[in-house]
């Protein structure tokens, strides 16, 4: 888990260094494969039931699943990058929402959000938590800032598998659900709308949009559960 989380991480460092004005979803999505491939790991996404990228390319408005194309980024656009990698039989997952060029100040308060939820919810991960406090924790910063979370994706365990229980909402009571125990690795990540939480799916059916076509911004990271906490695996 820890190597393929640290290939997950240099890989997204790589996007992020390659995010401007110009570039194709589809030349973003090359260059991951490629950067993957040649450290003898597969890209999680690639194939995982029929979905053709390397990467998640989500622009705008687009919540998730935004397949790679031939869309050229502009300046002012956002785009959540979501990738995984598979190294030996395990999986590492992340997410993060870049600027393209210079960006409205109303757009950068959407992305900082998104991560104030992540933090949010490691600092909630605390001995004997359940996943509704994690819920909780998120849904208290957005919705405080004006903003909604989306309720119907959510954060998911982690491992052998790209998807594994729990789901762990990004909504929800203190107190409620699952407790989350020593040894289980998540992937927690906010989903922040600037208007409504309501969701929309594309004629492609992956292409999750925002119900209202106002921006979206996403934060992701697998983490561990600790004796005393949480560790963040996807952390250079």
């Amino acid at each position: 888990m820890r190597q393929a989380c640290r290939l997950t991480a240099e890989c997204m460092q790589q996007m992020q260094g390659l995010v401007k004005p110009g570039i194709t979803t589809e030349a973003l999505d090359e260059a991951a494969f490629e950067f993957i491939d040649s450290r003898g790991a597969k890209p999680s996404f690639k194939g995982y039931r029929g979905y053709p990228g390397s990467i998640c390319a989500s622009v705008n408005e687009v919540i998730v699943h935004g397949i790679p194309g031939k869309r050229v980024l502009r300046e002012g656009d956002i785009i959540g990058i979501d990738l995984g990698v598979l190294y030996k039989g395990f999986h590492g997952d992340m997410t993060r929402t870049f600027a393209v060029g210079e960006i409205s100040p109303e757009a950068q308060r959407l992305i900082d959000t998104a991560k104030d939820c992540f933090d949010a919810q490691i600092e909630a991960l605390v001995p004997g938590c359940r996943v509704g406090d994690l819920g909780y924790a998120a849904q208290a910063v957005a919705e405080g800032r004006g903003y909604s979370v989306v309720r119907d994706l959510c954060g998911h365990g982690v491992g052998r598998s790209l998807h594994e229980d729990p789901d762990v909402p990004n909504y929800g009571s203190r107190g409620r659900g699952i407790r989350l125990r020593p040894g289980m690795t998540l992937a927690l990540e906010p989903m922040v709308n600037a208007g409504d939480y309501r969701i929309m799916v594309l004629d492609d059916g992956w292409t999750v949009v925002t119900y209202d076509g106002r921006l979206s911004a996403h934060y992701e990271n697998t983490v561990l559960v600790t004796e005393d906490g949480s560790e963040i695996l996807t952390r250079l």
